[in-house]
């Protein structure tokens, strides 16, 4: 009965064991095909990283030789860009523009800059034909007249005028009107406060008998000269018609007190009309001054035309001939009696004081 009683209690001690190892085995299992599990996964995740490394090392390294070669062709270019622009004749003006290859991309069209705004017949075409050899100098070739005569179009029709031009290239243009019309300094100034404005003045009488000489070209049987600067037609009185065009324009004390009302003294440049034919260089190197710009247009540009009486420029880059403004320039002004150059410089030279006292320099009228 005795062993019979502990077989019983044997019984479930063995189950439980037995239960026992077989849980453990069971865990001791799983755990090996969970760790089997990881193991397969890092070293099959690590297999494909350096299977996709391996891949992408060849393009890396074909995308580091480009960038390399790039940056070669970079350098290389902006050494011939930053290498000095010759400054002597028309060779050093196509060595500066070779330093904007490859950027014709960023050019846009843009407000002028800086606008030659007077005055007629005082050497304004010969002025922007000169700068237009600059290369960071973009100009418009005709006379838009936008401030005097098509304000109402808005600045966006003028700006889709001008030339595209880089960055850092100047976009000028030229209207000799602009300066004597009483809205172009305020419609200017509502453009731009910065704008540079050029003003080429020349001997107020010399400069009313080529615009007379210009009238009678185009329009036949206009009255004398003598008889359209004094009233009445008549010298008698000596009363000079100060309202006639060509007599009225060459008041610049009268016409540059409306623009110092918008711009200061600062901002406006005074072109010495007959040093511009006498000395085109100096004139024109002082002009890039004003503008900012390096002086690459100089004496090595030009020659002086002995039969036109007038500078012209030396053989461009690509021609065979000098170039010369038009036949309308440096062209016999008409025959005007002394007496009557003499009233007209009499009449001029308070205008003529007041004009030296306003910009600071003595033009020798």
């Amino acid at each position: 009965m005795a062993g019979s009683h502990h077989l019983q209690q044997d019984v479930p001690r063995f189950l439980h064991k037995l239960l026992f190892m077989f849980s453990l085995a069971v865990v001791c299992a799983s755990l090996y095909f969970i760790l089997s599990g990881c193991c397969d996964f890092i070293l099959v995740d690590s297999a494909k990283h350096l299977k996709q490394t391996s891949q992408l090392l060849p393009l890396t390294e074909l995308l580091q030789r480009k960038n390399d070669s790039f940056e070669k062709r970079a350098t290389d270019v902006g050494a011939r860009s930053a290498s000095p622009v010759g400054s002597t004749g028309a060779t050093g003006a196509v060595g500066a523009q070779s330093a904007n290859v490859g950027k014709d991309w960023t050019a846009t069209r843009r407000l002028p800059q800086a606008i030659i705004i007077g005055v007629k017949k005082g050497g304004t075409r010969a002025l922007l034909e000169f700068l237009r050899l600059h290369p960071d100098i973009r100009a418009l070739g005709s006379e838009p007249h936008f401030f005097d005569r098509h304000y109402s179009r808005g600045l966006n029709w003028y700006r889709n005028l001008m030339p595209k031009a880089l960055e850092g290239q100047v976009v000028l243009e030229k209207t000799p009107r602009y300066f004597v019309t009483a809205d172009s300094p305020g419609r200017i100034h509502a453009m731009s406060q910065e704008v540079k404005l050029i003003v080429v003045v020349r001997d107020p009488v010399t400069r009313a008998i080529s615009d007379y000489t210009q009238i009678i070209s185009k329009t036949p049987g206009v009255p004398s000269f003598e008889t359209l600067t004094f009233h009445n037609g008549t010298e008698e009185a000596l009363k000079v018609d100060s309202l006639w065009s060509p007599i009225w324009i060459g008041l610049y004390a009268l016409h540059l007190e409306r623009w110092l009302a918008h711009f200061p003294l600062e901002q406006i440049h005074f072109v010495h009309g007959e040093k511009l034919v006498s000395d085109p260089a100096g004139e024109l190197g002082r002009v890039q001054d004003f503008l900012g710009l390096q002086r690459i247009i100089t004496d090595k540009h030009f020659y002086f035309n002995k039969t036109k009486g007038f500078p012209c420029l030396k053989k461009p880059e690509g021609s065979s001939k000098p170039h010369c403004l038009g036949r309308t320039k440096g062209r016999p002004h008409a025959d005007i009696h002394p007496q009557v150059i003499l009233r007209l410089r009499q009449f001029y030279q308070p205008h003529n004081l007041r004009f030296y006292q306003m910009t600071g320099q003595d033009f020798g009228w």
